[in-house]
């Protein structure tokens, strides 16, 4: 592919205006909503007194960043296509599942982290191993990533812009600037900094990517003249023997990371712990699984059209979408796309850095080195955690560049501990007689049994396939791991996890029924795109 065209221009007076009001907007905002954190449950739950609309549009938010208008457009405009599309629409059904069998049970517990439910399912050991994992790859692997991809995309759209014909924003400078901004209500707020940060970026962000949507559409002639030249890659279902998504990871090795990431990962499940209650916590879940339906027409179509437009200006798959911003975005909607992207990075970014300290103060700090450190000193606690990991991820993440895609380098990394701990949360759900060493078994043996597969390949010893397939076995050999174990040393009674919140349980006919059609509409989608 051609080398980069990196253009050099000046962002208009009308561009910078508008970027810097939503700013301040956000920041604004976000402090004020978090003015009062007097407890811990205030700062890493927001007193549990969420409602649906913000713990929905907060986890669409803080799901959808630039990991996906660089990431997930990239595979598009590769010869994945379509078929990446299945990384939303199954997550519309792992939500509905979400919704209804997994947060009721996390809710009655109580727990502020996931790993703290391991410990009441299992022993201090299994929290104790999933708090270390979640925030090593947290830390150096989400944050980075969110940093790096942001940083991209923003050189990329814009070159390397000068500002007041002072300063260039560079890749480097890029990812600092990010940090360093949503680091500063994230560390004075919480998480009720983040949600309320999260409605106005996610707003921002699903109106900016329509527009660029319907710009592309006008620009390649039409939608129907889209569909008619790039039919080879509108179908999600994909030889069995392809690298990245074969039809057959659509059987079970993609179930595996989305149950994670959406029912498991605390970057992601911390909104709805600190939900009002089971309705309203469920009603956001179903909401956000709504709009995950919508994802891949604003970002996979634009990414394939990329290709089609511009496809001598693109170095690497992974410009696609910037590339695709700065060539169809006339003066002044610059200003409002560089806000919404912006804010797309803030608000996973922020999200990722609240869970990590959370993870780190209430698993490690508290359960480890000051067991009974006051509410003040957690948030203090918090809060350092906060900007230290703000430094780290911003240290480490201009070295990703080598790496072969940002979103197969989010995926591929996270399988080291998916599989583990999906695997011990189902079984442990599922068989109440299954012992504490099946538990810490799963997640021990999860990095050498994936590491394995991931390395031996690289050597010869058996032939590479593809990422979703390994993590489907790893998944595979844990769970027959912990059924030996349960068999050979089960619990003599089983598990009976105690009740240790207040809040209203209560669920409603409702639900259910919109999670049904929900589901119906995903198999729809699938069957139109096959």
């Amino acid at each position: 592919m051609a080398s980069k065209v990196c253009l050099a221009m000046e962002l208009s007076p009308l561009d910078l205006g508008v970027f810097i009001g939503f700013i301040g907007l956000v920041i604004g905002v976000s402090l004020y909503a978090s003015r009062r954190e007097d407890t811990t449950e205030d700062y890493f739950l927001a007193g549990r007194n969420l409602t649906w609309g913000l713990v929905g549009l907060s986890l669409i938010a803080s799901n959808i960043s630039t990991e996906h208008f660089v990431g997930m457009a990239g595979q598009g405009a590769s010869d994945v296509g379509m078929a990446v599309a299945s990384y939303e629409w199954m997550a519309t059904i792992t939500l509905v599942v979400v919704a209804l069998v997994f947060l009721p049970r996390f809710l009655k517990s109580g727990i502020f982290t996931m790993p703290q439910f391991l410990e009441y399912r299992y022993c201090p050991a299994a929290r104790t191993i999933m708090a270390f994992y979640m925030t090593v790859v947290l830390v150096l692997v989400s944050i980075t990533a969110v940093l790096y991809s942001g940083g991209l995309a923003l050189c990329t759209i814009f070159g390397e812009v000068t500002i007041f014909g002072q300063v260039t924003l560079n890749l480097s400078l890029s990812i600092w600037l990010i940090g360093i901004l949503a680091g500063i209500y994230t560390v004075y707020g919480g998480l009720k900094a983040v949600v309320w940060s999260d409605l106005i970026q996610g707003a921002a962000l699903l109106i900016g990517g329509l527009i660029v949507m319907f710009l592309c559409f006008d620009k390649v002639g039409g939608f129907n003249k889209f569909l008619q030249s790039n039919s080879e890659k509108l179908h999600v279902f994909l030889p069995a023997d392809h690298p990245e998504i074969p039809w057959t990871a659509l059987v079970i090795g993609l179930w595996i990371p989305n149950f994670y990431y959406w029912g498991l990962n605390q970057f992601i499940t911390q909104r709805t712990l600190a939900s009002k209650s089971l309705k309203q916590g469920q009603k956001g879940i179903l909401l956000a699984a709504a709009l995950k339906l919508l994802i891949p027409f604003i970002i996979v179509f634009p990414g394939i059209a990329a290709v089609q437009l511009y496809g001598d200006q693109l170095q690497n798959y992974d410009q696609a979408y910037p590339v695709l911003i700065r060539n169809i975005l006339p003066a002044g909607l610059r200003g409002i796309m560089f806000a919404a992207l912006f804010g797309a990075i803030m608000s996973s970014l922020d999200s990722m850095l609240n869970s990590a300290s959370t993870i780190f103060t209430i698993d490690l700090y508290k359960r480890h080195i000051k067991k009974q450190a006051s509410s003040k000193n957690l948030i203090a606690t918090g809060r350092t955690a906060t900007a230290l990991f703000v430094v780290i991820g911003c240290l480490v993440a201009p070295k990703l560049g080598s790496f072969k895609g940002i979103f197969h380098f989010i995926q591929e990394f996270q399988g080291y501990i998916s599989p583990g701990i999906l695997a011990a949360f189902v079984f442990g759900m599922i068989i109440r007689r299954a012992p504490a060493s099946a538990g810490v078994c799963a997640l021990l043996l999860n990095v050498p049994i994936y590491g394995a597969l991931h390395l031996l390949p690289k050597f010869g010893v058996i032939p590479p396939f593809a990422f979703l397939n390994r993590i489907a076995i790893t998944f595979g050999i844990i769970i027959l791991l912990m059924a030996l174990l349960t068999i050979w040393k089960p619990l003599p009674q089983p598990k009976v996890i105690s009740t240790h919140s207040d809040l209203d349980m209560t669920s409603s006919v409702t639900v259910k029924i919109f999670g049904g059609v929900l589901i119906a509409i995903t198999i729809a989608l699938y069957i139109i795109f096959r």
